[in-house]
């Protein structure tokens, strides 16, 4: 097998991880132009793995330990030691300002996950959602295209604010799943505010209160709001093709967002998601909009 031949099979591989796993972001990935969609699957790629072993069944031994591999794999490259996944990301970091330093803080926040961490504040969270998200946005950031003068660390932060907005929007879906799994993100203070505790009942569902629980889950996602009124400021920044792909990705979460707000206990019933024929709207509408 050729290098080039190598090379377009490690890309092809990040592809399908992407294809099959990113349920939301794929739509806004392929409104990018080729060379940045490949680029961005690697990036996605490899979060996914990492995710993948800190959501996994493994012992958290084992989940730590392979933590610490991916980490060291991630510091050696551009050597990738036939790995395709590590490869593709290898060749996109040479061609693009990718900044692979952060995929250390989203492995820092997959550690805090198997290590059970809890947060006392919403600041603590907010530090939680810049590794495993905010991280994403900067990494991101690194593929897309700038507009021509455009300051990158400006943007590297509205892409970091970004990240913590559809976080938080996954928190708040992803409540009961998260608690039965024994992870609970929204902080302790908030939960005493309102007068909540987040335990599970015998059948699985939530025991606090619903008037409460709806005040709770309808304050967080206020906040979650907050950080894509600023976060979004990112979209005249980059051009045409980068733009659509950010709104089409932040947009389907802004969705979820909204009815969430409309209707606070919804996760407690179900996952609150988008058909698909929502999601392939959005992703229209995104490249519409950012047509010259």
């Amino acid at each position: 097998m050729t290098a080039d031949a190598g090379l377009e099979r490690a890309y092809r591989e990040c592809a399908r991880v992407t294809r099959s796993q990113a349920r939301n972001f794929s739509y806004g990935i392929r409104l990018l132009r080729p060379d940045r969609r490949a680029a961005l699957c690697a990036v996605y790629a490899v979060a996914r793995r990492i995710d993948d072993i800190g959501d996994g069944e493994l012992p958290a031994a084992t989940k730590l330990a392979r933590l610490d591999q991916i980490r060291a794999a991630l510091h050696r490259l551009p050597e990738a030691g036939g790995d395709p996944v590590l490869v593709a990301l290898a060749d996109a970091a040479a061609r693009l300002p990718i900044p692979l330093a952060a995929f250390d803080e989203l492995v820092d926040g997959c550690v805090a996950d198997v290590r059970g961490a809890r947060y006392e504040t919403f600041e603590e969270l907010v530090g939680y959602c810049r590794c495993v998200a905010g991280s994403i946005g900067r990494l991101s950031l690194g593929v897309f295209a700038l507009r021509p003068s455009v300051d990158r660390s400006a943007a590297a932060e509205l892409a970091d604010t970004l990240g913590i907005a559809l976080q938080l929007t996954n928190i708040l879906r992803d409540i009961v799943e998260d608690r039965a799994a024994g992870r609970v993100y929204l902080p302790r203070r908030d939960l005493e505010r309102f007068g909540c505790t987040l335990e599970l009942g015998p059948d699985g569902a939530l025991t606090d209160p619903p008037d409460r629980l709806a005040a709770l889950l309808r304050w967080q996602a206020h906040r979650a709001e907050r950080y894509y009124q600023s976060g979004l400021r990112l979209l005249p920044l980059l051009d045409r093709r980068s733009a659509a792909c950010v709104a089409a990705m932040a947009g389907i979460y802004h969705r979820l967002l909204a009815r969430m707000v409309a209707d606070p206990l919804a996760v407690t019933r179900q996952r609150v998601s988008l058909p698909g024929w929502e999601k392939a709207y959005v992703a229209a509408r995104a490249m519409t909009r950012s047509a010259p």
